[in-house]
């Protein structure tokens, strides 16, 4: 078990929360306040996704993310920032003709995908080593898409954040460290309970744990209802932890969260009555080797 535990709030993610939830941040300005929040509270790291702030459909808007990373900066707030690259990757076949798509389909080319990376220069920035079935889609993320992507994201300083959903992907990912697109030592994010891919039990958290690289750094979490049972998994296999409204919106059984800040100081709670302690944005850089500030 880790002395220091990094807390990661995902903030807003892209999944229709907004009509379930108000406590969900839909603006830039409401995101970046969330964020905030969520680090007074004990999180070191923030996940962010955009969202239209008419519609609260998922964005991939630059200036969406501007304003996030802006209105965090603005303040005292030292979290280290992190941004998606999720957002293009939403395939949906024709049922008649597979190549001809249907509506909902979002597939950007990789270059799209990370152009918010290179002109705001995060420290870290999620990579979805992941190509699988997501609920009614397709999730597409072709190793050769992989590769632009994380050699695009290295030439602007993001450490990429290795998104997995099953075993198969974190050999993928392997593939792409040992082909040296990704250096060492990497930083995974162990994605549980998602449809169709890994369950968010403690044998399969603890299963792809066993499988990654020696010298890699991890995180995990669990959706829903198991976003809190994770945490404690994710700590007594001596990982990271992430919690947020992306993942789950209820504190406890029918009780919905107030906001970011509520379920990252529940997880600040679990990892404390469990020996570690939550690791302040500065313990975060010096583990994931991002340097100061």
């Amino acid at each position: 078990m880790n002395k220091k535990t990094i807390i990661t709030c995902a903030v807003t993610g892209s999944a229709p929360t907004p009509g379930k939830s108000d406590a969900v941040p839909v603006t830039p300005a409401e995101i970046a306040a969330s964020a905030v929040d969520a680090w007074r509270s004990g999180a070191a790291i923030v996940h962010c996704h955009v969202r239209d702030p008419e519609t609260a459909l998922p964005s991939m808007e630059l200036e969406h993310y501007r304003g996030v990373v802006e209105g965090i900066q603005a303040t005292d707030c030292d979290a280290i920032i992190n941004l998606t690259t999720g957002p293009g990757a939403r395939l949906i076949p024709g049922m008649e003709n597979p190549l001809d798509v249907q509506e909902g389909t979002t597939v950007a080319s990789p270059a799209e995908r990370v152009r918010h990376i290179e002109e705001l220069r995060p420290p870290i920035c999620s990579l979805d080593v992941a190509t699988m079935n997501f609920n009614e889609h397709v999730f597409l993320n072709t190793p050769a898409h992989l590769k632009i992507m994380a050699e695009r994201a290295r030439a602007a300083g993001a450490k990429p954040e290795l998104e997995v959903f099953d075993t198969g992907q974190i050999e993928l990912a392997k593939r792409l460290i040992a082909d040296g697109v990704i250096d060492s030592p990497p930083y995974f994010q162990l994605c549980l309970g998602i449809s169709y891919g890994a369950t968010a039990t403690p044998e399969a958290m603890m299963h792809m744990r066993d499988r990654l690289p020696e010298d890699a750094n991890w995180s995990a979490f669990g959706i829903s209802r198991q976003q809190f049972p994770m945490v404690a998994q994710a700590v007594l296999l001596g990982g990271h932890v992430r919690v947020g409204l992306e993942d789950n919106i209820y504190l406890g059984p029918g009780e919905l969260a107030p906001s970011n800040a509520a379920l990252v100081e529940r997880a600040a709670g679990i990892i404390g009555d469990l020996g570690s302690s939550p690791a302040s944005p500065v313990e975060a850089r010096e583990i994931l080797g991002l340097g100061a500030a």
